[in-house]
């Protein structure tokens, strides 16, 4: 028997056989083509048409942000720029198979280059390469094994096109040798609710066939289990499981302290699952959606639409709408596709938008119509709130708390994302009706890691004692300034960490829906006094393993005391 040690992603456990993920299609070899430039060219279009066509089908029926990440693999497969890489390629005589391999590596290295949200998409190329080749060649696109029997996936990581359509009646559990808890591969398993373990190094020796348990709560993939080990591992399971059909209850404490469980939605059309699993309304709506794959801005009446129909699945409820997050690292035509160096510290979020004040101010204008028109429903008006992305300074808050105010916004905040504005809270709570921490950016400013290459993948980790100082920043801020302060970046989605959170002074917890039983249940076990003794523990360590560690110990013996 041994331990390999990962990152967990909720607190699933399962237990079955390895399966691992096939390898990636052989390069081709650079040989000249038999065939003419405008035959080979043909190929090319025909097939990497074929893909694009096939990812956009797959989002179609995953829905959801796998459906936004697929989208995009396949709006990339088809970007001009790398048409015109592969074009450059076939001109010399080369082979369809081996153009669409050079030009997508190289395509990959000047992404990985510029970082952020591109650098982000150069890691999918990849797979689109793999399956434009196979593709071409005639064979199946590599993907998921399918032994004939339910087995625990192994792999080094999951491209989005397979991750969002796994079969969840054989796939018992998903662990991988590479990614971080914000991975695409996490983002979607959580979204799924499958247990995951990623990131666990030592996987890469297993072989097909091996027993494992994967428990995701103490992110430990087992090997070789003991008889007695697998009845725990399927004792939890069951225990899980019931748990999981309870009658949903709002989100609190043991000692009856109201802790909201919220939403993280990216489009209206997940509303309706996201109330049945229990959110108790949306503590971050991403208004991304409608202006990713746009090549101009929508209209007033466009957004209108879309924010109604959001209001009105959340009749009575708070629902916290982001403004438009995009700049540099989202380019988009209409609002700034201008080359940065480093675009993850330049003109993303509030910062574009003020630079573009029109796009800000129709979308003001809309959610504030919106609003109006959801006024006189029966069960009353969800309660609006809105918040500025990327807020570094006090002056930013002021300047976008008056704003909202002209369009009649009774309850304008600011997402706290950059160290600067955590450091400033309690000024910037003096102008703000409210703060929410995304932990993801957070942490991705605090450690000085891109949060989406995977090279520094291991410096991504809200657990780090930095990141949480932060937070206990902003939550001391808030309670000074009788503000709420909220949480809705991946990190409530972990449970143990949601009590940290809590502890630390998070108001409310805004989370993936199908995070919300974990979370509620794992908030149960703790009071407010457990929680803050919890978080204390986990500042004191010196690194994000020893600070998880230590939070574990913590609420095992404030669980024992209880007992």
């Amino acid at each position: 028997m041994a331990q390999l040690r990962g990152v967990g992603i909720g607190l699933g456990v399962a237990q079955g056989p390895v399966a691992r993920m096939a390898p990636p299609v052989p390069a081709p070899d650079d040989t000249p083509s038999t065939l003419s430039v405008e035959e080979e060219t043909a190929r090319a279009r025909e097939a990497v048409g074929v893909v694009a066509r096939e990812l956009e089908q797959r989002g179609t029926q995953a829905g959801g942000a796998a459906q936004e990440v697929l989208e995009a693999q396949a709006m990339m497969a088809e970007d001009p720029t790398l048409e015109e890489e592969i074009d450059s390629r076939l001109a010399q005589g080369k082979t369809a198979e081996w153009a669409v391999h050079d030009a997508f590596a190289s395509f990959r290295r000047q992404l990985t280059a510029l970082g952020g949200y591109l650098g982000e998409r150069a890691a999918d190329l990849d797979d689109v390469a793999q399956r434009v080749i196979a593709q071409l060649r005639g064979e199946p696109a590599p993907g998921v094994p399918d032994p004939g029997h339910p087995f625990v996936l192994v792999a080094k990581d999951l491209a989005p096109a397979d991750t969002a359509l796994l079969d969840l009646d054989k796939v018992l559990a998903l662990v991988t040798t590479e990614g971080g808890p914000t991975s695409h591969t996490a983002i979607l398993a959580r979204e799924k609710s499958i247990v995951a373990v990623v990131g666990a190094v030592g996987a890469k020796d297993l072989a097909d066939g091996d027993s494992v348990i994967v428990d995701a709560a103490s992110g430990v993939v087992t090997t070789d289990p003991t008889a007695e080990e697998l009845e725990r591992a399927e004792h939890r399971a069951e225990v899980r499981a019931e748990a999981a059909s309870a009658p949903v209850t709002p989100g609190a404490l043991a000692d009856g302290t109201a802790v909201p469980l919220l939403a993280n939605l990216g489009s209206p059309t997940a509303a309706a699952e996201a109330v049945e699993l229990g959110a108790e309304g949306v503590g971050l709506f991403r208004t991304e959606f409608l202006f990713l794959s746009a090549n101009q801005a929508p209209t007033v009446e466009q957004q209108r639409a879309s924010y109604t129909e959001l209001l009105k699945a959340f009749p009575g409820k708070k629902v916290v709408v982001r403004m438009l997050d995009a700049g540099a690292d989202k380019p988009l035509p209409f609002l700034n596709d201008a080359h940065e160096d480093n675009p993850a510290l330049g003109l993303r979020g509030l910062r574009a938008l003020r630079q573009s004040e029109d796009i800000l101010r129709e979308q003001l204008t809309a959610l504030s119509e919106a609003h109006e028109a959801t006024r006189r429903t029966p069960e009353g008006p969800a309660d609006l709130w809105v918040m500025a992305p990327m807020v570094s300074t006090v002056e930013e808050t002021e300047y976008f708390v008056t704003l909202a105010r002209e369009y009649d916004i009774k309850t304008a905040g600011v997402m706290v994302e950059v160290p600067s504005s955590a450091l400033l809270a309690d000024r910037v709570l003096r102008h703000a009706d409210f703060a929410s921490i995304g932990t993801n950016d957070l942490t991705q400013y605090t450690m000085a890691a891109d949060r989406l290459l995977g090279s520094v993948a291991s410096y991504q980790d809200p657990w780090h004692p930095a990141v949480l100082r932060l937070v206990r920043e902003v939550g001391d801020a808030g309670k000074a300034n009788g503000k709420p302060v909220g949480i809705c970046g991946e990190a409530a989605a972990d449970p143990l960490l949601a009590v940290v959170l809590v502890g630390l002074g998070a108001t409310s917890l805004s989370m993936a829906p199908t995070a919300l039983a974990d979370v509620r249940a794992t908030l149960l076990e703790h009071t407010l006094d457990d929680a803050v003794r919890i978080a204390e523990a986990a500042l004191a360590a010196d690194d994000a393993a020893s600070a998880r560690t230590a939070a574990q110990t913590a609420a095992a013996r404030e669980k024992e005391t209880q007992s």
